[in-house]
């Protein structure tokens, strides 16, 4: 994972593969999967068993078959250093949790919902700009094309982990070694603008 390090040091991001929650930023509690509007889904013991397991297994230095690479026209980006079966769960998504009516007028282009309850003064993103993991660099499709679409390998999913939102990012079909790694940025909104997308 020396490319992820190579990356995530040129955009002057700390590694973190955990959710934080710092001061003047949304605090822990107000993570609620509860709040969710619509609901959201409750992972499930066994799915909750080896997501635990993938992180001891990175804490021990045993990372996913994954490489950041450099592209002249897409910027840091992510593929499989090996294969990949279908419903693995590549990582979590990580950075800071902070409201989002705090980042509305941020520039950043890798922002995630982590909750939506309806309530923008209640609602969380998280803001990968200062500490990240991996998931930072997996791009986005260009859902607005037949061929953007159809590149799509992985779909981001929101669960709800002893009470607080969790996002992962999770493959939806079989990845061949080499093979990019993308998922739809408005999987859940339709605001994020990619008709500029590759």
């Amino acid at each position: 994972m020396g490319s992820l390090a190579t990356a995530l040091t040129s955009v002057g991001v700390e590694f973190s593969d955990e959710l934080t929650y710092r001061p003047g930023m949304a605090p822990r509690s107000a993570n609620k999967a509860t709040m969710e509007k619509g609901g959201m889904q409750v992972m499930s013991k066994e799915d909750k068993a080896a997501l635990e397991l993938c992180k001891a297994m990175c804490r021990r230095g045993e990372w996913p078959p994954l490489s950041v690479v450099h592209d002249h026209r897409e910027g840091f980006t992510v593929e499989a250093d090996n294969n990949i079966k279908d419903l693995t769960i590549i990582t979590e998504y990580t950075g800071d949790v902070d409201y989002l009516r705090k980042r509305e007028k941020d520039d950043g282009d890798c922002m995630m919902t982590l909750l939506s309850t309806g309530d923008l003064s209640k609602d969380l993103v998280i803001c990968p700009d200062k500490r990240g993991n991996i998931a930072r660099f997996i791009n986005g499709i260009n859902n607005h094309t037949a061929k953007g679409k159809k590149k799509q390998n992985l779909k981001c999913v929101r669960y709800n982990v002893d009470g607080e939102s969790r996002v992962l990012l999770v493959a939806i079909k079989d990845i061949a070694k080499g093979e990019r790694l993308y998922y739809d940025y408005n999987g859940y909104e339709k605001e994020y603008p990619t008709e500029h997308f590759v």
